[in-house]
């Protein structure tokens, strides 16, 4: 996609963030409803750690939330994924891809371990993520938790996505 443009969010993005967040993910059955009220409670307390807009021709397609977790062993940082949106009329041309490549591209500038997610194996294999029933956080499905390592250090915990994942 040679005209995607993938920037920081600013102020003028939210309300379409928010709008293209819901219709990526009504209907779906994997969403829990709240996706988009989720990256406004994780701005609100400042845990937006990276909320990165894709856009063509000037219009927002799709986004992807970065934020905080934790790990019961005490090391960091983590970061979890997600969620991670594409507009309906825009998916399935790579930019969900895209954004999740600019993203960990970003963490790894940042000095991240590691970058944690509940999702699809199948797609997120592709990126490097793979299932870690050892380290799922309470709450979470071992079918679903995934990692994807950063570094070559190996955590010996559970995790735990920010607390506004569970407001």
């Amino acid at each position: 996609m040679t005209d995607l443009v993938i920037t920081q969010e600013g102020p003028a993005d939210y309300a379409e963030i928010y709008r293209v967040t819901k219709l990526a993910f009504t209907g779906r059955p994997y969403a829990g409803g709240d996706e988009q009220d989720l990256i406004n409670r994780l701005r609100d307390v400042g845990a937006l750690t990276l909320s990165l807009a894709a856009f063509t021709n000037n219009e927002l397609v799709g986004q992807a939330t970065f934020s905080p977790a934790s790990q019961s062993d005490g090391s960091a940082p983590w970061y979890a994924l997600g969620p991670i949106s594409v507009h309906p009329d825009h998916q399935s041309q790579g930019i969900g891809g895209a954004l999740i490549k600019e993203g960990l591209d970003r963490l790894i500038e940042r000095g991240a371990l590691g970058c944690i997610l509940t999702g699809d194996p199948k797609y997120y294999g592709r990126f490097g993520f793979e299932l870690s029933p050892e380290h799922v956080p309470k709450a979470e499905s071992q079918e679903y938790f995934q990692i994807k390592y950063l570094t070559e250090f190996r955590p010996q915990g559970r995790f735990c996505f920010h607390e506004a994942f569970y407001e």
